[in-house]
């Protein structure tokens, strides 16, 4: 399942196959927008066309230019959908009274857990988007401030600061991060399972979240 299908069924819209002509633009929008990934899934965002994308929502060139200026735009919503439904997935999962540790592995099993479930859509997020215009930048940048900031509010807590382990700088959240995205990327370049590389994350991510000590 898409992460816009997920998106869909949690506020119980029908699926793209349950949908007609006769839908308001919004169902026209969403099955645009698993069309995009479900090409992004076989043949990668750079070799998909608008074409793929209609052919995939059943529906016309004229509907997706109603909606998109262009495949850009519609892969900029798609993201958007993506990320911000892999934050609230983050953000549901950690228990903000256990310790930090367990908070750290609740978080990066979630992170892997989305990851895992759509690694086509992680690859082409992390490796497609620094090569496009201003605005999937600005969408890169956003995203980023996002996480940002669910980490750092995680890590600003009475747990976090008894244990003397918060709160985290911008700059190791960073990153942290980047580190995240990387691994997660040159894994499925690789070929290999994102879940084989869960105790690594956790164990670094707790490493580096973990107390400042003294030299």
């Amino acid at each position: 399942m898409t992460t816009v299908r997920r998106l869909r069924a949690q506020a119980g819209v029908p699926a793209a196959s349950e949908t007609t002509a006769s839908d308001d633009p919004g169902g026209f929008r969403r099955r645009l927008l698993d069309g995009l990934a479900a090409s992004i899934v076989e043949k990668g965002y750079r070799n998909t066309t608008v074409a793929d994308v209609v052919r995939r929502a059943r529906t016309s060139r004229r509907t997706f230019y109603e909606h998109f200026a262009d495949k850009e735009e519609c892969f900029i919503a798609l993201l958007t959908a993506a990320n911000a439904e892999m934050i609230r997935q983050i953000s549901a999962a950690v228990d903000q009274t256990a310790p930090w540790p367990t908070q750290v592995r609740q978080a990066v099993e979630t992170w892997i857990a989305c990851a895992e479930s759509e690694p086509a859509i992680m690859l082409s997020w992390i490796r497609d988007v620094p090569s496009l215009g201003d605005a999937a930048r600005r969408l890169q940048r956003e995203v980023m401030e996002a996480f940002i900031t669910v980490i750092q509010t995680f890590c600003d807590t009475e747990e976090w600061r008894a244990a003397g382990a918060g709160p985290a700088s911008r700059q190791v959240v960073v990153m942290l991060l980047g580190g995240l995205r990387e691994l997660t990327a040159t894994t499925v370049e690789d070929g290999g399972r994102i879940g084989d590389i869960t105790e690594v994350a956790v164990r670094s991510s707790i490493a580096l979240l973990a107390p400042r000590t003294s030299v």
